[in-house]
């Protein structure tokens, strides 16, 4: 089939500026230095390693570019959060430890925080019987939303670290996070947000929304490539996260353990460089166009697949996840039919009309939970900023031809 329809954007973007696989080519052609050494190469290296630190920093509301600690991925970053400083409030104090998430969180969050009460004795599930527990809040099966006063309500003395996510990749709901860090902020409680459906989609901003971790794909709403995120790190925040990788970094290389000063306390070895001299020119690109016409058109966008998802255009026996509001979501789209499973969706989408998109779980098996999606998940599909209008209208299409046939 020689028309492909790529609505996997929440997975990665695609397709990505010119800009970006260029100035990869570049550094691969021209440079090729790791950004440590003394000479042109390995400088030039270094200087556009600095310039996507403060694009990035501009880009989210951050205070200081040294805050912006590079990873491999949201994943990576959520786990160097997470880890990090539990880490160090295990090491620094004798009592208890609890951390809030949600029914909502994706695998990013909950596994590292199954881990950590496992690793602290404390068995699986929510509550956790040894130092470290848990409370997961739940959300709202309809509408897929966070109510703010869960997390208030579930705030002890010992909690040491909320997380939870801007906007959820299965129900494209945006959560109502600058309520959430006013709260934790008010009782003194570090706020740890997962951007990774959000940032490059609305705006996003630390200091307004009281974040004190920010972890971010670069591969998806920044249009970078992948292998490329970071971590966001509120100044001050640093003296209450350990590390939880250690090695080289170049500089005061004499000392035995990990220089405390930023980037370089969370940036052992070498960097990614190719990757995140892309992603720069990703960020580059979104800032020249500007937030008020990328939301315009993604607007659009969601009005055409909400137009032919919901409502009286909707092909019978087919249920929309989430909001139905465009104000209240990103443009990220997940739906279940009666008779016919997400898989086989996903497969006739494909097969039949050249429409990309992904069936399953979506590593958040809590929310599929929640929204009572079963074994199979749900179809998503996702919208981009270079997805067009037609494209969409040919996905909804298609939708309904699959779901026609089926028995309900």
């Amino acid at each position: 089939m020689s028309r492909r329809i790529y609505l996997d954007n929440a997975a990665t973007s695609f397709p990505k500026p010119p800009a970006v696989g260029e100035a990869m080519a570049r550094y691969a052609l021209e440079l090729g230095a790791p950004g440590r050494g003394g000479y042109a190469e390995a400088v030039e290296t270094k200087r556009l390693i600095d310039r996507c630190r403060e694009r990035v920093c501009r880009f989210i509301g951050g205070r200081e570019p040294r805050n912006v600690v590079f990873t491999l991925n949201t994943t990576d970053a959520m786990n160097l959060a997470i880890w990090g400083l539990i880490g160090h409030r295990l090491r620094t104090t004798r009592g208890p430890v609890h951390v809030i998430t949600s029914d909502l969180d994706h695998n990013s969050a909950l596994r590292p925080l199954n881990a950590l009460v496992e690793w602290c004795g404390g068995g699986s599930g929510d509550a956790g019987g040894g130092r470290v527990s848990q409370t997961r809040v739940p959300i709202d099966p309809i509408s897929g939303v966070l109510d703010p006063e869960d997390f208030r309500r579930a705030i002890r003395p010992e909690t040491a670290l909320v997380v939870t996510l801007h906007a959820s990749n299965v129900t494209g709901a945006v959560q109502p996070v600058a309520e959430i860090g006013r709260i934790c902020r008010e009782r003194g409680v570090p706020f740890l947000l997962d951007a990774a459906q959000s940032l490059g989609h609305v705006p996003v901003d630390v200091e307004a929304m009281g974040v004190d971790l920010l972890a971010f794909p670069g591969h998806k709403g920044l249009l970078g490539p992948t292998g490329t995120g970071g971590l966001y790190i509120s100044p001050g925040m640093e003296r209450r996260l350990d590390p939880v990788r250690q090695g080289g970094t170049g500089w005061r290389s004499e000392q035995e353990r990990m220089p405390e000063f930023l980037p370089d306390k969370f940036e052992p070895g070498s960097h990614n460089a190719v990757g995140i001299i892309g992603l720069s020119e990703g960020v580059a690109w979104l800032e020249a166009r500007g937030h008020g016409a990328l939301a315009e058109h993604e607007r659009g966008l969601m009005a055409e697949m909400l137009g032919g998802l919901t409502g009286a255009n909707a092909p019978a026996g087919l249920r929309l996840l989430g909001p139905t509001e465009m104000g209240q979501r990103v443009g990220v789209f997940s739906f279940v039919h009666e008779a016919v499973p997400a898989a086989e969706l996903a497969a006739r989408l494909e097969r039949e009309h050249g429409v990309l998109g992904r069936a399953g779980l979506h590593c958040a098996p809590a929310a599929h939970g929640a929204m009572g999606t079963g074994a199979g998940g749900a179809m998503r599909l996702s919208v981009g900023p270079f997805t067009t209008v037609e494209e969409v209208r040919a996905a909804v299409r298609a939708v309904g031809e699959v779901c026609a046939g089926a028995a309900v």
